[in-house]
């Protein structure tokens, strides 16, 4: 995702279309707690503005187990849309390397195999300052943008599946693509 300051579209949900009763699944890491929550919290705050929107929020131990829980979670409940949040902060090994290409490589295959779009919330940086500008600070807030993206990417799918094509060219208009 882009900065924020650099795509004011980003963040306009104004005349975004929400259907009723859409679901939202949050899954999230164990592995630094204080980073994550600040990204739910993020993602809340723009939920809140949706209130028929309903969020379900599903912990797992790491990042890599992340894509294991949303092709579950969808294979036997379904949601309209996943956001994976997760920081990964690199150490002194390859391990980072390692977790960083599983689950982005997990995530984009879930994103061309189950029918809901996953959005990639991971946090993949060198120190936790940079973590910490991603929630809130100089480079905007990734939890609140992973929110929007659900919402806009929840209201496309749908709008695939339900409008005509004048009105699917409409509503990518008031969503800004």
């Amino acid at each position: 995702m882009s900065l924020s300051s650099e795509n004011s579209n980003l963040l306009h949900i104004n005349n975004l279309q929400i259907s009723d009763n859409l679901q939202v699944v949050i899954v999230y890491t164990e592995w630094n707690e204080h980073i994550i929550q600040e990204l739910i919290n993020g993602a809340n705050r723009v939920f809140a503005k949706f209130p028929t929107v309903k969020v379900l929020t599903y912990q797992v131990p790491g990042c890599v187990e992340i894509p294991f829980a949303i092709n579950q979670h969808y294979q036997h409940l379904r949601a309209d849309a996943y956001i994976a949040f997760g920081c990964v902060i690199r150490g002194e090994t390859p391990h980072f390397d390692y977790v960083c290409d599983a689950v982005t490589h997990g995530i984009s295959t879930l994103n061309t195999t189950i029918n809901s779009p996953t959005i990639f919330g991971i946090l993949t940086v060198n120190k936790e300052e940079e973590a910490i500008d991603r929630i809130g600070g100089k480079h905007g807030h990734k939890g609140e943008e992973a929110a929007v993206a659900a919402l806009k990417m929840a209201s496309l799918k749908n709008a695939f599946i339900t409008k005509s094509e004048n009105d699917f060219q409409e509503m990518l208009k008031d969503l800004n693509f």
